[in-house]
């Protein structure tokens, strides 16, 4: 359920209705923690996709994890907030990361770090564009600042030009 990219909010009529068929494994929620904590003490199955949220959706709230985009970034960090307990200090050491991932809507941020640390190709496909150089550096303060054998990729978050972006308009 992510209204701000549907433009509509699954009624929790709805959720509730299609919980009882035993195929529904479960819902990403993006509402908030009170409406997964609510689902949660119905039973059902619930995944935050809020990065903002993640943590209190699973220690406070009682989803089973989350359906992440900084997961892609730091896969360990991530299992570790969602295996490992309640970790409000690692949380916190991530929120830089997660507000630099969203500063534009997603998966730009994402795809320009995936860029920079060497993971994919520096491809954009329009309307979509790499965030702005001074972005790309900040980018690299953080990799550093969490540690970049946290991060996925081979390189150490370089810091790419415009020029080293190509941007595609058709396929």
């Amino acid at each position: 359920n992510v209204p701000s990219r549907t433009g509509q909010d699954i009624p929790p009529s709805v959720v509730e209705t299609v919980s009882q068929n035993m195929n529904m494994a479960g819902v990403k929620e993006c509402v908030g923690n009170d409406r997964i904590k609510e689902y949660v003490e119905k039973g059902i199955v619930m995944w935050s996709g809020n990065d903002d949220q993640y943590h209190d959706a699973r220690w406070t709230s009682g989803a089973s994890g989350v359906i992440s985009v900084v997961s892609n970034l730091v896969p360990g960090l991530m299992h570790d907030l969602m295996f490992q307990g309640k970790n409000p200090s690692l949380n916190s050491k991530l929120m830089p990361l997660i507000e630099w991932l969203f500063w534009e809507p997603n998966p730009i941020g994402l795809n320009t770090a995936l860029a920079q640390l060497g993971v994919v190709r520096p491809v954009f496909r329009l309307p979509y564009v790499p965030l702005p150089l001074e972005r790309r550096l900040e980018f690299v303060s953080i990799v550093q600042k969490l540690g970049r054998e946290n991060f996925v990729g081979e390189k150490d978050g370089q810091v790419m030009d415009d020029d080293d972006f190509f941007l595609v308009g058709r396929y």
